[in-house]
């Protein structure tokens, strides 16, 4: 999912009686930025951002069950200099939260809640945190949540870099989860995808050893840009590193088919480049590299991926586990 910057909120240190009162003109102390977290990468104040907010109001039954089950299910986090932020001295205490010790996995932008609570349903061993900055998608996962009866999910509404930093005590988590992240096509947006170098090493912190990263993306380019991250990175190793490479590869089958030069399965109008410019990168006719992942038999298909297997676009699975 993507978010654009919210405007801060006056920190604990000033309210807004306090700033209303300071000298006109005189300088005030910069807020503080958690290390680590995707404030500290230039996510605010106007600079690249790995999500956009597209919406926070709730209507109909959505706001019913954000009013009825916020308090059960979303973890009430204290905020730091947004409203999706988390302050750096909170530490979530998954024990206490779940009144159990158990496995923990982490999804990073759960959506809908398709995917997270049918985990949950088919894992009711494992408990689960959905982390996502669209409200309404929360509310929709407490729907899910609540008529199916799990006990094993839990929401919280804020940006992931700063929920892998600060929020999970190091080394707490199983696995985390990244499905179809938002691919940001064109290459000066490319510096706005959240899996950077930095977030690969903030996942390796919050994972324990031998605990597992998963990535799914419906876009060869985001794919290889996963593939080059991670293969940068020495936390982690490639569970398939090598595997289904050349006439295997699907990126092979992507750059062979043309399919990503289709947009919507509609063919792009002669002339003009595809809406999603610059997606299916450098085609260099064959992948040798490989390190494709089998389909995760633990993601249920959703309407999201539906649609990308609709246009004809395949999907890139990549697991990785952590050192």
């Amino acid at each position: 999912m993507s978010e654009s910057p919210e405007t801060p909120e006056p920190s604990a240190a000033q309210s807004p009686d306090t700033a209303a009162e300071s000298a006109p003109g005189q300088p005030q102390a910069p807020r503080p930025v958690t290390p680590g977290t995707q404030a500290s990468f230039g996510t605010y104040g106007g600079r690249p951002v790995s999500f956009v907010r597209r919406g926070t109001r709730l209507q109909g039954r959505r706001q019913v069950a954000w009013e009825e089950h916020s308090d059960r299910w979303a973890v009430d986090v204290p905020r730091h200099i947004a409203n999706t932020s988390v302050h750096p001295d909170y530490v979530f205490d998954a024990e206490a939260e779940f009144g159990r010790k158990a496995p923990l996995i982490v999804e990073i932008g759960s959506g809908l809640g398709d995917a997270v609570c049918h985990a949950a349903e088919e894992n009711p061993e494992w408990d689960f945190l959905a982390v996502e900055v669209y409200t309404p998608g929360l509310a929709n996962t407490m729907i899910k949540i609540n008529s199916r009866g799990l006990k094993n999910v839990r929401v919280v509404e804020a940006n992931a870099p700063e929920v892998l930093a600060t929020m999970l005590p190091a080394g707490s988590v199983s696995e985390v989860w990244v499905f179809f992240p938002d691919p940001w096509h064109k290459s000066r947006h490319h510096k706005r995808r959240l899996i950077q170098p930095e977030f690969a090493e903030l996942v390796a912190t919050a994972l324990q050893p031998g605990g597992l990263f998963r990535v799914a993306t419906d876009w060869s380019n985001y794919a290889v840009h996963v593939r080059d991250v991670m293969t940068g990175s020495d936390r982690f190793v490639n569970l398939h590193d090598g595997e289904r490479r050349g006439p295997e590869s699907p990126l092979t089958q992507v750059w062979q088919s043309g399919v990503e030069s289709l947009v919507g399965g509609a063919p792009v109008k002669e002339g003009r480049a595809p809406v999603s410019t610059e997606h299916t990168g450098p085609n260099e006719g064959v992948d040798e590299t490989g390190g494709w992942a089998p389909r995760f038999e633990g993601r249920i298909r959703t309407s999201f991926e539906n649609k990308a297997h609709e246009a004809g676009r395949l999907i890139f699975d990549l697991c990785y586990r952590r050192l």
